[in-house]
């Protein structure tokens, strides 16, 4: 099955010839680059974005990658997008158009053809108005086109010996925070610090919600008992409430996508 689908994208990356890939570092966009440089005879090149919602992490990862796999590599720094600032249900939206329209200004400006994304099949069953603003802009997401799972892209990553292949979903920064609240970057640092402590910590994918004064820790499956159990819990807390939280909660229910997204039938 996945044989066939890798050459549905190969037809699609060739018919595209001349395209930048919108590489965050994560599982899919890494896999879709990484199979760009398998084709011989593209134009193709990665461009990352960093702004104020994007952990340094995430663009030191993207960078690691491209460099170690001599692939050609732009970061563009963008500051916060005003239209955002108060974390609207659409916000997806509206990131998505101004973020991609600076990479289609981008691809004019270096006359490259195609913007593509790591959209995979299995982003069309959460809400994702993100992904609107990407067919109304034209972008093109081969992955999904070909019909890539989720899991299709980890298998075979893993195969090729990539290292994003067991790679924990990211998302930006602005999700873990509610929608119709004030976002400042006090509260974005406080997230990725907290965020990046948990994963030093060893409890990989960790989302930190945000209310109020009050941290929500969502953990992967299986970290729930061991973070529970861990002796050094008291420290973790001691360490959450250092960066700035008074209080710090774990949620039963554990990590899932689009956890303070709304309910899409009263959408």
């Amino acid at each position: 099955m996945t044989d066939n689908k890798l050459k549905i994208l190969d037809s699609i990356l060739r018919g595209m010839n001349s395209f930048v890939v919108a590489f965050s570092g994560g599982v899919d966009s890494t896999f879709l680059l990484h199979r760009a440089s398998e084709i011989s005879g593209l134009k193709y090149t990665a461009v990352t974005i960093r702004t104020s919602y994007i952990p340094d992490r995430e663009i030191k990862e993207a960078s690691e990658f491209c460099r170690e796999n001599n692939i050609k590599h732009t970061v563009i720094d963008l500051p916060f997008p005003e239209g955002i600032r108060d974390n609207p249900v659409d916000r997806c939206y509206t990131c998505k158009k101004q973020l991609f329209g600076n990479l289609k200004e981008f691809a004019v400006k270096n006359k490259f053809k195609f913007v593509a994304d790591g959209t995979n099949a299995d982003d069309r069953g959460d809400y994702r108005p993100g992904l609107k603003a990407l067919q109304e802009m034209g972008i093109r997401s081969p992955l999904m086109e070909a019909g890539f799972t989720k899991q299709d892209i980890r298998d075979i990553s893993n195969l090729k010996g990539l290292p994003t292949w067991d790679k924990p979903a990211y998302a930006c920064l602005l999700t873990r925070i509610p929608y119709d609240t004030v976002v400042t970057d006090g509260d974005l640092r406080k997230i990725e610090e907290a965020e990046q402590y948990l994963f030093e910590k060893g409890y990989y994918g960790a989302r930190v919600r945000v209310h109020g004064d009050t941290a929500r820790i969502e953990c992967m499956p299986g970290y729930l008992v061991k973070i529970v159990n861990d002796p050094n819990r008291e420290q973790l807390v001691g360490k959450l409430k250092k960066i700035g939280f008074r209080f710090i909660s774990l949620d039963l229910e554990g990590y899932r996508t689009g956890s303070l997204n709304p309910d899409k039938k009263n959408l």
